[in-house]
């Protein structure tokens, strides 16, 4: 059981660089329901980084064939070359950075050269240039009437170790382009957003005698002290209006599941196993809560009402399934393949109904933790590790399309977004 614990608290992946598709996703969406399209840059000076983000926003949203080569021309002209005549759109944009930062786009019938959207972003702050390439990206999809991909406008959270006992909070895009330090000094982990629109954390701080758990606004800097309690603290879960939390406490030296009720401060003890359950997430409606459990003397992925005693193993795949998350009735879990006692160990993404039972493998490679439903639940969110290379990985569940992108760091404690 102390091994479950620690695991929960510590777990955490060495970084290096890594930018590739990851091979183990099979790409099923017929290559001809995308549409495809180039991109032409058109700034005086070409910066191959903003390509890229280009590229992967267009890729990951899945509803668009990308054009891989990096062409340039007058970003005025309606002018379309031969060579770009068997393409459905061409996205022209023209990036500028001095004392701020300024994108125009536009998108042209490759058939006609007919302008169909035009938009000019700026941004005073340079280090955010990727949340403008993905909110031109974002708004060409919403024009063309395809399938909201918002997701990808937000921002991600994300604690690391910097030494020992001594941790960092971090913002970032979810392509890890942009990234910004808005905690640091001591202990601060497990941060999680208390609002959709991601204007606040929680997250635990070890500073003091006993775990605390903090409300923080990212903007104004305004906390708030929210419980403490002997032993560990962690906020898992929120529910949708932000007026209750799924905390992991063990006040009585066994980890459990907690709702707290913002408002009243009660909480309500949602589970009362004489082992470790940890990790709870909101389903069914917020009427239950999946979460991790070893009382089959291994970890496991349970499900229990919360006003219910009777807990119900959910997941038939696999003895170590160390990490869950939810959307609806819908599960992703990362379980371990292998049992390597001084090698690493295999772990794989899989995605689960809860109403079915019906089970789909997401990963097949490498070590693969910390998975994570973007908040419409169509895209997941997991970190890969795969020999000494380890990336931030995303796949889209509607067309499978998948990205990975580095993560140049020091170890991840835990992620949300």
């Amino acid at each position: 059981m102390k091994k479950l614990l620690l695991l929960f608290i510590s777990l955490g992946l060495s970084c290096t660089s890594v930018f590739a598709v990851d091979a183990t996703f099979k790409i099923s969406k017929d290559v001809e329901q995308r549409t495809r399209i180039a991109v032409v840059d058109g700034s005086a000076v070409q910066n191959n980084k903003v390509f890229k983000i280009f590229l992967a926003d267009l890729r990951i949203s899945g509803h668009f064939l990308a054009d891989q080569t990096h062409h340039k021309a007058d970003m005025t002209s309606n002018f379309i070359p031969p060579s770009l005549k068997n393409k459905e759109y061409i996205l022209k944009y023209n990036f500028t950075q001095s004392s701020s930062t300024r994108l125009v786009v536009r998108l042209l019938k490759a058939s006609t050269g007919a302008e169909v959207f035009k938009k000019s972003y700026g941004i005073p702050n340079r280090a955010k240039t990727p949340f403008l390439i993905h909110k031109a990206v974002s708004d060409i999809n919403k024009i063309l009437k395809y399938a909201d991909i918002s997701w990808i406008n937000r921002y991600i959270v994300y604690a690391t170790y910097t030494s020992s006992g001594r941790s960092e909070i971090h913002l970032s895009d979810y392509t890890f382009n942009y990234r910004k330090t808005i905690i640091k000094g001591g202990l601060n982990l497990f941060p999680k957003w208390a609002d959709s629109k991601q204007r606040s954390i929680y997250y635990t701080s070890y500073r003091g005698l006993k775990p605390t758990l903090y409300k923080l606004n990212i903007y104004s800097g305004a906390k708030s002290k929210i419980i403490s309690s002997e032993g560990m603290l962690v906020c898992s879960d929120v529910s949708k209006n932000g007026s209750k939390l799924l905390l992991t406490m063990a006040p009585h030296g066994q980890a459990d599941i907690y709702e707290l009720n913002l408002a009243t401060r009660s909480k309500t003890r949602v589970t009362k196993f004489a082992g470790i359950d940890v990790n709870g997430r909101y389903a069914n409606n917020e009427k239950s809560v999946v979460f991790v459990s070893n009382r089959l003397g291994y970890p496991n992925i349970f499900k229990k009402a919360i006003h219910s005693s009777a807990a119900s193993k959910v997941v038939y795949h696999g003895r170590n399934n160390n990490a869950c998350d939810a959307h609806g009735n819908t599960i992703i879990y990362s379980s371990r393949e292998s049992s390597s006692t001084f090698g690493g160990n295999t772990f794989n993404i899989y995605l689960s109904s809860l109403s079915t039972g019906s089970t789909k493998t997401l990963t097949t490679t490498g070590s693969n933790q910390f998975p994570r439903f973007s908040q419409s639940g169509d895209v997941v969110l997991f970190l890969k590790q795969r020999g000494n290379r380890t990336s931030v990985g995303y796949t889209n569940l509607t067309s499978l399309q998948s990205l990975l992108f580095p993560f140049n760091g020091k170890k991840i404690q835990s992620i949300d977004w």
